[in-house]
């Protein structure tokens, strides 16, 4: 007689606090120390890409911003001061965007290198009941490169919806937070899913069905996101302990499933 699961839905992970989270860190060497490599990486690539932006912007404007227009007659003064105005804009918003570009950039290239610290930590805090679903090979890591690319093409379009849904009186800020929150969570879950050769569907059906445990997962680095200049260093600095954080979770929640459908 084949075994017959339960339908009801099944208990509640106990969560794995932030604290629990870098004590589970620091006490394995090897994942410190793969930590601070990815740390490294992540922080060299955003920064590279930045300055290869920038570059790439300030090419595209020519001299415009270079050559001051005449300011000896009042036209000129008023045609002076509003090039002083826009050069400054244009500096602030191209180096807002160059950082975001560039820290996609370094979030896609790195990817693999983050599925292999999430399956680490995922390994030895499951032990034994870990399960290696996907081995790592060439065309694996090319996966993960595209799911990579995958979820920060949606990051764009989340970001787009975001400036729209900005302009709502009273709940446009709650609502952008919440985007950006889930969205965060998102990146994290990516690792450990990946793995798993989830599809993008799969990780967006999981926020779904745990949206608790996805928001506490989301919302540290949503806030750490909104420190302008100094989040992409704070960012490439905890990119390992919240992605070791959200795999613990999310291993959590998987193994507890996985318990309760094995219960005759």
């Amino acid at each position: 007689m084949p075994k017959q699961h339960h339908t009801a839905q099944s208990p509640a992970a106990q969560w794995v606090p932030l604290s629990s989270t870098l004590a589970f860190m620091m006490r394995r060497k090897r994942l410190m120390g793969w930590s601070l490599i990815l740390f490294a990486v992540t922080f060299a690539l955003t920064w590279i890409g930045y300055l290869l932006t920038v570059d790439f912007i300030t090419n595209l404007t020519g001299s415009f911003f270079l050559d001051a227009p005449a300011s000896d007659t009042i036209w000129g003064w008023i045609k002076h001061k509003g090039w002083l105005v826009s050069s400054w804009l244009f500096i602030f918003v191209s180096r807002i965007v160059s950082f975001y570009l560039a820290f996609l950039l370094a979030y896609s290239i790195s990817t693999p290198g983050y599925v292999f610290l999430s399956t680490a930590a995922e390994k030895l805090y499951a032990g034994e009941h870990f399960d290696p679903d996907a081995s790592l090979t060439p065309l694996g890591i090319l996966r993960d490169i595209f799911e990579g690319i995958k979820i920060a093409v949606f990051g764009i379009l989340v970001t787009i919806i975001a400036l729209f849904v900005n302009f709502i009186p009273g709940i446009g800020q709650a609502a952008v937070f919440l985007l950006y929150t889930y969205y965060s969570a998102l990146m994290f879950i990516d690792y450990p899913a990946s793995r798993r050769r989830w599809s993008l569907g799969k990780k967006i059906d999981w926020l779904r069905t745990h949206s608790s445990p996805a928001f506490r997962i989301g919302v540290l680095p949503a806030l750490v996101s909104m420190v302008p200049l100094l989040n992409i260093f704070a960012m490439a600095l905890l990119f390992p302990i919240l992605t070791i954080h959200a795999t613990l979770n999310f291993s959590a929640i998987e193994l507890a499933k996985k318990r309760y459908n094995s219960l005759p």
